[in-house]
């Protein structure tokens, strides 16, 4: 294990890294929450500033992710198989997804994806199809070039929601998916049929990570390493019946087609086609260099003060001051894991029982 590896094991890093991460969020959540003022003088100058607070805040992280992959120059719409990292570390300055309104109230993720206009949605489509509609139609004037990203399996994937799922297949005469879970096409057809005219493509995004590995923020956090493969095809939205019921039936074999390259890539260990890593983009380091300066060097002057001062109490305030900072970093991290997933598919698995 080589020295950087090492360090990046520590908790004292992780702290550390953990500190940059949130107060540098909380700063940036801030100078977003002043730029409302904006918003009635103009409207684009907003929206052009908060993207740029946006990236600051999410591309610090992306530095630390490697790909290998067959990347677009360009995109309007993609059907993601991912985590959202990956709109940061190729696609451009800006994403755009359609949310769980749970995540509006956690801090540094869902207050600035309140500001980047995202979409909040319950998951109960009767009453989320105005919500979402409304949503995409104000996008239609974003001064900035963005990504509309659709994770169109609505939560992530486990064998019950799995099994679940392809009892839905089932039932309404659809092909079995190995790989995937039934996507849920009323969003996909809706934000195609909203985008219609205002974009270009669909893109269909397949991501997988070397060794079987499963991503977190946290690990992301803690400065582990992930490396990965991802595969994209680019579908002109011409292509893409408008009729409701073709456009689902056109998602249904789009994702056919992903899970055979899926069973292609676990035989073989590569997507097809030409295959190339891109180059790091030094933005991403600079930003979070620039972040650890400015909050790390007033930190330790104050911790060599606190120790400095011989006080006891002074002392035990401060480490349990690190104490509840580590487990608040703990926990806000924490509603991205797995267990804190959507519970779609293990309430039809209830019913069934």
């Amino acid at each position: 294990m080589g020295g950087l590896a090492y360090l990046k094991t520590q908790f004292v890093v992780h702290l550390l890294i953990g500190f940059v991460f949130v107060v540098s969020g909380l700063i940036i959540n801030f100078i977003q929450l002043c730029t409302l003022i904006l918003w009635p003088v103009s409207k684009q100058l907003y929206r052009r500033l908060n993207c740029r607070l946006a990236y600051s805040l999410w591309s610090r992280e992306c530095h630390q992710l490697p790909f290998t992959s067959a990347t677009p120059h360009e995109m309007d719409v993609a059907v993601v198989a991912g985590p959202w990292v990956l709109s940061q570390r190729f696609l451009s300055t800006l994403s755009k997804v359609l949310a769980k309104r749970e995540l509006l109230y956690v801090p540094l993720i869902g207050w600035t994806w309140y500001f980047l206009e995202i979409v909040f949605c319950k998951r109960k489509w009767e009453e989320d199809r105005d919500t979402v509609i409304q949503g995409l139609q104000r996008l239609a004037d974003y001064p900035e070039y963005m990504w509309f990203l659709l994770y169109c399996e609505g939560t992530r994937f486990t064998e019950k929601k799995h099994r679940v799922s392809m009892e839905v297949a089932a039932s309404k005469g659809l092909p079995a998916l190995k790989y995937h879970l039934l996507p849920r096409t009323k969003g996909f057809t809706t934000a195609v049929q909203c985008l219609r005219g205002t974009v270009a493509a669909v893109y269909d995004v397949t991501l997988n990570f070397r060794g079987n590995k499963n991503p977190s923020l946290l690990g992301i956090l803690y400065g582990k390493k992930y490396e990965a493969d991802m595969c994209v095809r680019r579908f002109p939205l011409e292509e893409i019946p408008q009729d409701e019921k073709e456009a689902a039936q056109w998602l249904h074999k789009l994702y056919q087609e992903k899970d055979a390259l899926q069973e292609m890539y676990n035989q073989e260990g590569v997507f097809p086609g030409e295959q190339f890593k891109p180059a790091r983009r030094p933005w991403t380091l600079l930003n979070f260099l620039f972040w650890a300066t400015v909050l790390l060097s007033p930190l330790f002057s104050c911790v060599l003060g606190v120790f400095a001062s011989g006080s006891p109490l002074l002392i035990l305030t401060f480490l349990g001051l690190v104490g509840a900072a580590s487990f608040g970093v703990r926990r806000l991290i924490g509603v991205t894991e797995i267990e804190k997933g959507s519970s779609y598919g293990n309430q039809e698995f209830k019913k069934k029982e």
